[in-house]
């Protein structure tokens, strides 16, 4: 990780998402998802004034009506800022307009603080040869709307649901349940595949930079892993790789990942693998590993002291490192940590 990368970090530790999507389509659920909660959210105006629940409800959880600009964050992970928008909708022309707009503005933005890093167009995959997945005015979008250097991740839900499409077709075609059960996932993709939803964004002006399909929502243990990497590998800038990475909370593989492959490989490139890591340039390897990690509040000066005393070398001081970090997370993922130790040890 570079300088820069790091310094931003330190400064502007929230990650700015704009999410598209139809009224009552199921955003704040997915939201929720993402910042591992299933509390309200926390909803404030352009200058932070936070906007009571009570003058939004009737357009928020009723009319499916937001402020584009009202920023949407969670008390379980503030480090996600969020702005909703309704999708586009027949006849939008107007809400399409809107979001143009906001895009525009975020862009001419000089602080990175207040600039837009990602947007996430959602949809639900249609259960019927009928329903049209995209309108005309989201294909609009698509072919005139260009966001400049903000990536766009087209997010497919109800893909659970397709499995259920699929597992029914096998089952008709005379595969036993679990035969079934089992084909049913390959055979779910290759009908999204079929009907060449994403296939339809591509061939527009300003088509998406990447997408994921995710199912089970609705769920409080949803998965949203598949999201996060799909947006990480969206961005081409490693300053925003480092504020999304080390936002998330989904999944603690994503930080083991991004900080060895963005940092610890580049180190090990350069210096002797048998190296020993003393005085600052063990401190500076630390710090940097440190920033990919969320929620640290392991003091650095011990992890430096245990370093100096016991004279680890480049892999086991990053080794130890990356477990006193995971300590935070130990009662969260319990389930989950030993197998991250045994296949990275």
């Amino acid at each position: 990780m570079s300088d820069r990368a790091a310094t931003v970090r330190e400064k502007f530790p929230r990650f700015r998402i704009l999410v598209i999507g139809r009224a009552n389509a199921g955003k704040t659920t997915l939201l929720q998802r993402v910042c591992k909660t299933t509390e309200s959210p926390i909803v404030r105006d352009r200058n932070g004034k936070k906007v009571t629940m009570d003058s939004l409800f009737h357009k928020w959880y009723i009319r499916g009506e937001h402020d584009i600009e009202h920023e949407i964050s969670f008390e379980s992970n503030d480090r996600f800022v969020f702005h909703d928008s309704r999708g586009f909708e027949a006849g939008g022309e107007e809400e399409l307009k809107k979001v143009q707009s906001f895009i525009e503005e975020c862009a001419k933005e000089q602080k990175l603080t207040r600039r837009l890093h990602a947007i996430w167009f959602k949809y639900c995959i249609p259960m019927n040869e009928h329903s049209r997945p995209i309108t005309v005015a989201e294909e609009t979008f698509f072919s005139k709307c260009g966001t400049g250097k903000v990536p766009v991740i087209a997010i497919f839900t109800k893909f659970d649901a397709l499995h259920a499409i699929a597992f029914g077709k096998l089952r008709e075609q005379g595969k036993g349940i679990r035969e079934a059960a089992a084909m049913a996932p390959k055979v779910a993709e290759q009908i999204f595949q079929d009907n060449n939803y994403y296939g339809m964004l591509q061939e527009k002006e300003f088509p998406p930079k990447n997408c994921v399909c995710i199912g089970g929502m609705e769920k409080e243990e949803a998965d949203c892993t598949a999201l996060i990497c799909c947006t990480a590998e969206a961005l081409d800038d490693e300053v925003l790789e480092t504020l999304l990475v080390s936002a998330q909370q989904v999944n603690l593989q994503i930080c083991v990942q991004y900080a060895v492959s963005r940092t610890l490989v580049k180190l090990v490139e350069k210096e002797d693998k048998h190296h020993e890591v003393h005085g600052n340039a063990g401190w500076e390897l630390q710090s940097k590993l440190a920033v990919w990690f969320p929620h640290i509040w392991v003091s650095m000066t011990v992890i430096q002291w245990m370093s100096h005393c016991i004279g680890f070398k480049y892999i086991g001081c990053c080794k130890l490192l990356c477990l006193w970090c995971w300590c935070p997370w130990i009662h969260a993922h319990s389930h989950s940590i030993p197998g991250v130790l045994i296949g990275w040890l």
